[in-house]
Order: C-alpha cells, then structure tokens, then sequence
C-alpha cells in the first residue's frame, strides 16, 4: 500500500494547473461518452448534527489508463470557526489487475482542484466576452481560492476580482493571500453579495450554505454565474437562468438548488446541456448573451479518480510516499 501524504500531493500539484484543466476535460467528455462508472455518492449524515456530513464517491474511469477507487470527503462546516478547514479527504485507489487496494492519498487538495478545474472550464465555454476582466468571489474557503488559480490559468485577461464573505476578516484575508495566486489581479472587498453579484459578469458562488439565499437580480445581463456551492440559488433564480451541470442524474438530488427546481417543476426542462457535451461539442445549445448562465456541478467523483490516478502515477516515479509492507493478507 502506497500512502500519499498531504505536502506530498501539494508538491506534485504545484504549477500544473495547465494539466490538471486538460486532465479533467478528458474525463469529463470521456463520462459524456459513456465510458465510466459513477455510482451516485453515499451520504453519511448524523441526526443530532444536521450541518455535518461524510460522503463517499466510488468512480471508475475507463479508457486506456484505467482505474477504479473512491473518495471519502467529510464537510463539518463548525471547523472553520476553530481555524480548521471545513473539509478533509482521502482517496482510495484499487488496482483494475486484481482489485485490491494499492493506494490511499490525502485528497482535500485534489477535491479542490478538480473542483476549481472544473468551474474554469465552465466559465470558458459560458462568457459572453471571450476576454473577461474581472471575476467575483462570494464565499472565500479553500474552494474560491482554487477557483481564482484556475480561471486566471483559463482566461489570463482576468484583472479584476471582488470578493465577498459574511465574515469580512476572512474576506480581508483573502483578498491579501490573492496576491500569491494572481499577482497581476487587483483584489477588492465588497461589503455585501448584491454588490460582489453586480461587479463583474462572472461570478463564483463557493459557499457553505445549506438553503437557497441568492436570487441573481443583482447580476449584470448575460452574467455567468459558477454555483459550485450548489445551494445558495432560490428556485426562481435557476428557473429563470441557462442551466449547465455536470451530470443532472447526481445534481438533482440531497435538496441542492437544482433539485429543488425539479420538484418545483416536476421535470428537468430547465436545464439546457451537461459540460461534457459542451466540452466534445455534441450539445443543442446556443448562449443567449441576454440571459443569467449557471454551471451547477454536484462534483463527479470521476475527477477525483482521474486526477488521484496521476499523483499516484507522479509519486512512485519520483519515490515519493510512503510503502507499507504487510498491508494485505
């Protein structure tokens, strides 16, 4: 058994944002194409801790670099008043010779980064402006930050970002860190959500919230908005906009915004194309520069896989890890 330690997944991670885009569109048009396995994810939750949650994602990628493994991601959002990141992962990966485990890598920065990946490339396809300046940040934990790595990675015009949180310290703080991923983007702090909504045509939404919060009035027409939080948009807020997911069978589930919509509605007519249509080129879709687009992705564990698999790949042929002897009987 191969054990991958946190520092050890940074240090393999560090500048690659160029691969890690190019590594989960593939994955994604390779899930468009039929060719993966993903079960829908397990919820572990706790009745006298209703913020809390542990979630188990089991993914299989196919193709010629095959794998098979799951994510197991714990959210408890009360850490972050202790100092604590909300969330913690790891990744287990099987071999597809004999099935047996070969690899367990702590993957809260893997999460992150396909995540953050998967909203830059989102944000390519869905912009009216093919050369966008500014970007707003509402919510600003570990995800946002990964976000403004990998849509400045995606659209370098990028100049411009105002943020937004409902603890204006962390916002501060934010905005200072910035400067470490983006030197060249002038960082603001809004003091309200209307006003980071209404600053720029591109929009993230990486929150904690549990209920929708956020109609999209305040944005400018044609915004892009990235619900990568899947819970802060009101119902009419969805219906009301051009719907992207990643796959609408795991996002329409567990109360997010999107699946409240289709139990207002009783269908899913409201949403207009998966990404990885868009990515390969298939989708009946025409972006109306008039209307509010949202890109809502319930996190496919297939990224996970796919992104575990080349760290794994990276780490033993650069002899990093760990090797436990015995592990097996």
């Amino acid at each position: 058994m191969l054990i991958i330690r946190h520092a050890e997944v940074a240090d393999l991670l560090r500048g690659q944002e160029q691969h890690v885009l190019s590594l989960v569109g593939e994955t994604y048009r390779l899930h468009d194409e039929g060719r993966t396995a993903l079960p829908h994810s397990v919820f572990l939750r706790f009745p006298d801790r209703p913020r809390d949650r542990i979630i188990g994602l089991p993914a299989y990628v196919g193709g010629t670099d095959a794998a098979a493994g799951m994510k197991w991601i714990a959210s408890f959002p009360g850490n972050v008043a202790d100092g604590r990141a909300r969330a913690s992962a790891a990744m287990l990966l099987n071999s597809m010779a004999d099935g047996t485990p070969e690899a367990l890598i702590e993957a809260s920065l893997i999460s992150a980064q396909r995540t953050a990946a998967s909203a830059a490339l989102a944000a390519a396809r869905l912009v009216t402006d093919p050369a966008p300046r500014g970007l707003a940040l509402i919510g600003t934990g570990p995800i946002n930050h990964e976000v403004l790595r990998f849509t400045k990675a995606q659209l370098p015009s990028l100049r411009e970002a105002v943020v937004f949180d409902l603890d204006p310290a962390r916002a501060a703080a934010f905005a200072d860190r910035a400067g470490e991923l983006a030197p060249d983007v002038t960082v603001t702090v809004a003091d309200r959500a209307e006003q980071a909504l209404g600053a720029h045509p591109l929009v993230s939404l990486a929150t904690s919230a549990g209920e929708p919060h956020l109609d999209l009035a305040a944005c400018q027409p044609g915004a892009t908005v990235l619900h990568v939080s899947l819970r802060d948009l009101t119902v009419e807020a969805v219906l009301g906009a051009q719907n992207v997911v990643d796959d609408a069978d795991h996002v329409c589930r567990e109360r997010t915004s999107l699946h409240l919509a289709e139990l207002a509605t009783g269908n899913r007519d409201f949403i207009d194309a998966p990404l990885g249509a868009l990515l390969r080129g298939t989708a009946a879709f025409r972006r109306d520069p008039q209307r509010t687009a949202v890109f809502s992705p319930f996190g496919l564990g297939v990224l996970d896989l796919a992104l575990a698999r080349w760290v794994r790949d990276r780490a033993r042929a650069d002899g990093l890890g760990t090797r436990i002897e015995g592990f097996l009987p």
